[in-house]
């Protein structure tokens, strides 16, 4: 985990091989930043009237401070005009600064931590940690041959009000722990499907359980699926030489009150060929990553347990293949959950949705008042939507907005769809209660929501279509610095824990 540490102190004591300071658009120079120039002699200000030093977000000017600072290197970092500015603003500055830094040796970064801005510090120090944190991240694990990126040591937030320094250092440290599970859950996705078959994705997350005091971890395999009678998550998982999981994670902390019990529930598809439904070869390496939503919630059971948050949770994530052997399930079967209700198999491809509806009755069944799953569970909604914003739908409009605003909060963003009743004619089939996918190709990402609604039992539930979120093809400019998971969904659910356990206390 990244080593954060709060201190009060002026800029030019500070001891760092980068020492960082915000510039707006049009570049000025801040009350920190004019006293450093006195002390450089004015080379400060003659780089911004040279226009070497911008506010563009992103932008990066590299100062030697000649011994002339205790820090040996100054970073003027763009962070946009002022009435754009926000937290995604400063975690996008924190991604350059590591980026530079790591390109020229690693080590310490300082961050002065600026009250002109139009964000408090306490947001300023969570948003530098976070994007200093999930910037540090290396998905080139596998790389033999490349020399790799030097790491980043550490991350000084420096401020010059001593009476804010316990506020600042508990939301840096949150920060610092929410992410390190952040790229847990990054190392799960990046990983690929020889390695991380649906039974080495309970073994992670038993051993995420047994590093962390009051986290249990309950594993399923066909057997007890089968004896469940979760017929859905059986039948997907029948055509793959590695057989499925159900995996159980529990936060039961004694002083939690009994309700209300959060349920996170998270489609881990570990590769996804479309079954019999079989996927254009096209990209289909990129399956792997179909399980981001079960390593989200692996990695936020992590998080909410090492923050010891006063609220109990039960996450569940169901584990299979989809692949297309002589087991496999087919177009036509008809398949019976594990609620009673029958599915008519029209697609093998649409089988996200199908592990879920299994999932979401269990978690319901375990206790949970209020629920919330992640899955990369439609295309459609990435043609929508894109990579930044994840398809948010629920039966719950207070429910729905709490989750927003978790979202908006953590920096993992949503973006609300309709889930109007008029979608639910699409689900119909002539044999069974329903069917898996339509051929009218629209609302795809209502459609497969007004599926799951058929399984959440009674009481709030929200789904994030996490499809163009949770792994990235190509960098979107801003802190995640290149192709690769993003860890979607355990910043948001950690935030979501706090909030519902605060508005429960």
């Amino acid at each position: 985990m990244l080593d954060v540490s709060v201190q009060s102190g002026v800029p030019e004591s500070t001891v760092a091989d980068v020492l960082a300071l915000f510039i707006t658009d049009p570049p000025e120079l801040s009350a920190a930043a004019s006293a450093l120039n006195e002390r450089l002699q004015g080379r400060l200000r003659q780089l911004v009237e040279d226009g070497e030093i911008k506010g563009q977000l992103g932008h990066v000017a590299l100062v030697h401070t000649r011994g002339e600072l205790a820090a040996h290197r100054l970073a003027l970092v763009g962070v946009g005009k002022p009435p754009k500015l926000d937290a995604d603003s400063l975690r996008t500055a924190a991604s350059r600064v590591v980026t530079r830094l790591r390109g020229i040796g690693g080590g310490t970064i300082a961050w002065c931590l600026d009250p002109s801005l139009d964000l408090d510090p306490t947001q300023q120090a969570r948003s530098l940690t976070e994007g200093t944190a999930l910037a540090s991240f290396d998905h080139g694990r596998w790389k033999t041959i490349e020399p790799r990126p030097k790491e980043i040591e550490a991350l000084v937030l420096v401020s010059e009000r001593t009476d804010e320094l316990a506020e600042l250092e508990a939301a840096a440290h949150r920060a610092a722990r929410t992410c390190r599970w952040t790229n847990r859950c990054r190392e799960l996705v990046d990983a690929p499907a020889n390695e991380l078959t649906p039974a080495e994705l309970a073994s992670a997350a038993e051993s995420i359980a047994n590093e962390l005091a009051g986290l249990s971890c309950e594993v399923w395999g066909p057997e007890e699926i089968r004896a469940a009678k979760m017929g859905a998550l059986d039948a997907v998982g029948r055509g793959s030489a590695n057989p499925p999981r159900l995996i159980t994670v529990r936060w039961e902390p004694e002083e939690a009150p009994d309700s209300p019990v959060l349920g996170l529930v998270g489609k881990a598809i570990t590769f996804d060929t479309g079954g019999i439904s079989i996927k254009p070869s096209a990209r289909m390496a990129d399956m792997k990553t179909d399980m981001g939503g079960g390593a989200a919630v692996v990695g936020a059971m992590g998080a909410i347990a090492e923050l010891t948050m006063p609220i109990r949770v039960v996450g569940v994530v169901p584990a299979a293949e989809n692949m297309p052997d002589g087991h496999a399930y087919r177009p036509g079967d008809i398949i019976m959950a594990r609620n009673g209700k029958t599915i008519e198999v029209t697609n093998t491809d649409a089988e996200g949705r199908l592990i879920l509806a299994d999932a979401l009755t269990h978690c319901r069944e375990l206790g949970a008042t209020h629920m919330l799953d992640f899955a990369t569970l439609t295309g459609a909604c990435v043609v929508a939507l894109g990579d930044f914003f994840a398809g948010l739908l629920g039966n719950d409009s207070d429910w729905v907005a709490r989750v927003q605003a978790a979202a908006a909060a953590s920096g993992d963003h949503a973006w609300e769809l309709p889930l109007h009743d008029t979608y639910r004619r699409h689900i119909g089939s002539t044999f069974a209660d329903f069917k898996n996918a339509s051929d009218l190709r629209q609302a795809g990402p209502i459609y497969a929501a007004s599926f799951l609604a058929e399984f959440v039992g009674e009481g709030p539930w929200a789904h994030l279509d996490i499809a163009g979120t949770a792994y990235l093809n190509r960098t979107r400019g801003d802190y995640f610095t290149g192709a690769g998971a993003t860890g979607y969904g355990v910043r948001l659910a950690a935030e979501l824990a706090s909030a519902l356990a605060a508005a429960d206390a």
